[in-house]
């Protein structure tokens, strides 16, 4: 046996070392990328803190699907229309200042989408041509308008009665100089 190489085994070492370095150097280059998109990436949360989570965004109730739970949903918004019932908004005041300061400020003092404000003439005069009856049919049921405005049904508070709504619209515009 001999111990020294042929030219033909010399090239395929040398082949062989190139081969071998160059795949050493793609798992160095390939090391640095790994780490890099781990350090980008968001790290795991707490499994307490996911399912707070989950909670958060959970339904509010429950799905109902097909015919088969068309009856528990109709029974499900005849008790929460019987529970909005029974709950009587503000002490079942009529004073239309007391519930417009407690119910409609936030949107009628700053003008927010598009709101009426509280006794600027301009804003309330093509509302009160309506007719006051409409004024309040809108303000019970809710209202968009051609330019964006949105009431939201009852100001948002469904436990509010129909006179209590009717007394605040009255008072909305007898504040209108």
């Amino acid at each position: 046996m001999s111990t020294h190489l042929t030219p033909s085994d010399r090239t395929f070492m040398r082949h062989f070392a190139i081969m071998i370095a160059m795949l050493a150097g793609t798992a160095v280059v390939l090391t640095f990328v790994g780490a890099f998109v781990w350090s980008t990436l968001p790290k795991e949360n707490n499994q307490r803190e996911v399912m707070q989570a989950g909670d958060r965004i959970a339904p509010a109730a429950a799905v109902y699907a097909g015919n088969t739970g068309r009856a528990a949903m109709e029974a499900a918004k005849a008790d929460a229309a019987k529970a909005a019932a029974s709950q009587v908004a503000y002490d079942g005041t009529t004073d239309g200042k007391v519930i417009f300061d407690k119910l409609c400020t936030s949107c009628h003092t700053t003008g927010v989408t598009n709101a009426p404000k509280l006794g600027n003439k301009a804003d309330w005069a093509p509302r009160i041509k309506q007719g006051i009856d409409t004024l309040v049919k809108h303000a019970e049921d809710g209202y968009t308008g051609p330019d964006g405005n949105h009431m939201p049904a009852r100001g948002g508070n469904p436990a509010l009665s129909n006179a209590q709504v009717e007394a605040t619209v009255k008072w909305m515009v007898s504040q209108v100089h």
